[in-house]
């Protein structure tokens, strides 16, 4: 059961373990900047320009496993500003890494092990590259490191909206098709897709945008404007982290108010069953409303299950929402789930994962009702975001199976089967290689189409890029503590089953993929051969040929990307 006692019950040291991590998590949400010597900026990089302040800052991204201290960073006003930073660095030989929220967790940005000494640059777009306006009655212009939050907010107050959106609310707009993120949307059965929508990924909303290039006529990085009927868009839209966007321009459609029903009374066995058992199965909630996330806590039996439907004017029965982030217990970490966190990581005890997984699930059961959660009603972005930086803060891995709709609940069934096993088989040994939860969500691909301008290019690198055979990807996650032991073997299995099992995988850039027995994104055969052939050789070196191509000095990468992102 929840324990229900005060929050913030001090320990003997004066602190709550709830405390600290709610502390931890505020801290790591926005950099540290503490401004530079002008003497000391002036000697360590000359000539840097006059009209950009800089200073120095630490880098941590979302789960803290990869860090580094004491990098210079940057905040430029405005394009013309990025644009002289990038060039500088070009003559210098130095890097650019535009940091976001770092929400994330791949090394796309920074590398763990860069160093204060490294000639790598910090150019913080969440400051100032926030500009909003309308570009159109259908079309938003947007700065990159605009939150998402804002930009749903913006739209709302005009009318308008998306169709779905990653939870976090603090992702910044250019990390964000940097990787492809999405939500979770297919139409529901007899659900005519609105104009200025997608089912896929954000980037698949991209009109045009603008970034810094190298121009080989000129002999110098430029800032260029790209349309979406451009080839070379098609590389950009999903750029990982190899170029630097500094603008876009979005399709959007009239705002949709949606109700979001949470559930957690279906068993797993039922909810993942094998097709055509019958029952509450996820396939039939997706067949009803096209909007579903299944978050499964391990060693529990009865997934948290959330269910977004279109819905012009207020149920009955739902409580009417004017803001986002309606799930207190689940943004503010409880007692007793800090309680048994800081027992697994300083005990080492992580034998008490099935423990931790039920009281999530009894925080949740709980918390929905004790907070009128379950049934909550809204515009749009007061249901879809959901997320705060003061979460618990575990690793993830990420992958999505591209297959048929009418094939969903086969994958979803498969792909738990397994894991359950494993898990089980695991804990049979006295290993617990997962304490946080599988999430389960499905959407569309990233059809051109939706773009609404002929010729539109499809996102080269797109996770969702369309593929023969598939019209729907369903995204699998799975959730557990940094450092816990086994985790990197078993996540391994899984990764291989889906690979071997599903044709239509793809890796979810931002998370946890290319695993070893004791490492992450450094699994070979995943890297240079699993990864590519997901794509297609022709469709992968296209992509790399032209970030290559716009960036031939590699001033927008890293190490890391050096190795991944190269023609096979």
């Amino acid at each position: 059961m929840v324990d229900h006692s005060p929050n913030n019950v001090p320990s003997a040291d004066g602190w709550s373990r709830r405390g600290f991590l709610r502390s931890a998590a505020a801290l790591a949400a926005v950099p540290v900047l503490l401004a530079a010597d002008p003497a000391v900026a002036a000697a360590e990089l000359p000539g840097f320009p006059t009209e950009v302040e800089l200073y120095r800052s630490a880098y941590r991204n979302w789960v803290g496993e990869i860090t580094a201290d004491g990098l210079w960073a940057c905040a430029p006003a405005d394009a013309g500003q990025v644009l002289a930073v990038v060039d500088w660095a070009w003559r210098n030989g130095w890097r650019v890494r535009a940091r976001g929220s770092s929400h994330g967790w791949s090394p796309l940005t920074i590398t763990e092990g860069t160093g204060a000494d490294d000639q790598v640059l910090l150019v913080d777009t969440a400051s100032r590259l926030t500009g909003l306006s309308l570009d159109s009655d259908a079309a938003v212009r947007a700065g990159t490191g605009v939150t998402s939050e804002a930009l749903l907010t913006f739209l709302e107050g005009h009318g308008l909206g998306l169709t779905a959106a990653p939870a976090p609310g603090d992702l910044t707009l250019g990390g964000a098709l940097a990787i492809d993120a999405h939500g979770t949307a297919v139409p529901a059965d007899g659900e005519e897709p609105l104009p200025g929508r997608t089912y896929g990924s954000l980037s698949n909303l991209v009109l045009s945008l603008t970034a810094v290039v190298w121009d080989g006529s000129a002999g110098a990085y430029v800032l260029r404007t790209f349309r979406r009927d451009e080839a070379d868009c098609a590389a950009l839209l999903t750029h990982l982290g190899r170029a630097l966007v500094t603008e876009v321009v979005l399709r959007v459609g009239a705002n949709s108010s949606l109700r979001c029903v949470s559930r957690t009374d279906i068993p797993a066995a039922e909810l993942f069953a094998a097709p055509g058992s019958g029952g509450r199965t996820l396939d039939g909630f997706l067949r009803r409303s096209g909007r579903v996330e299944a978050i499964w806590f391990a060693f529990t039996e009865y997934p948290w299950l959330k269910e977004w439907s279109v819905a012009p004017t207020r149920p009955l029965t739902s409580r009417h929402v004017t803001s986002p982030y309606n799930y207190p217990f689940s943004d503010n970490v409880p007692t007793v789930v800090a309680d048994l966190v800081g027992r697994m990581v300083s005990d080492a005890a992580w034998y008490l994962a099935p423990v931790l997984g039920n009281a999530q699930l009894d925080v949740a059961a709980l918390g929905l009702v004790a907070t009128l959660s379950s049934d909550i009603w809204g515009a749009s972005k007061n249901t879809l975001l959901y997320i705060k930086p003061t979460t618990l803060r575990v690793g993830a891995n990420g992958y999505a199976v591209l297959t048929r709709r009418a094939d969903v609940q086969a994958v979803v069934h498969e792909f738990t089967s397994f894991y359950r096993e494993r898990l089980t088989a695991y804990a049979a040994s006295g290993r617990f290689p997962v304490n946080g939860s599988v999430e389960i969500r499905v959407t569309g691909l990233d059809e051109a189409s939706d773009a609404g301008v002929a010729g539109a290019q499809v996102p080269l690198l797109s996770a969702v890029r369309p593929r023969e055979g598939a019209d729907t990807a369903v995204w699998l996650d799975v959730l557990t503590l940094p450092g816990t032991p086994y985790a990197e073997a078993f996540l391994r299995e899984l990764e291989g089953f889906l690979f071997e099992r599903f044709e239509g995988t793809r890796v979810e850039w931002s998370k946890g993929w290319g695993y070893t027995e004791s490492g992450v994104w450094s699994d070979e055969v995943v890297l240079g051969t699993r990864i590519p052939e997901s794509f297609g050789g022709a469709v992968w070196d296209a992509a790399v040929e032209v970030l290559d191509r716009l960036d031939p000095h590699r001033v927008f990468g890293n190490g890391f990307l050096d190795g991944v992102l190269v023609r096979r």
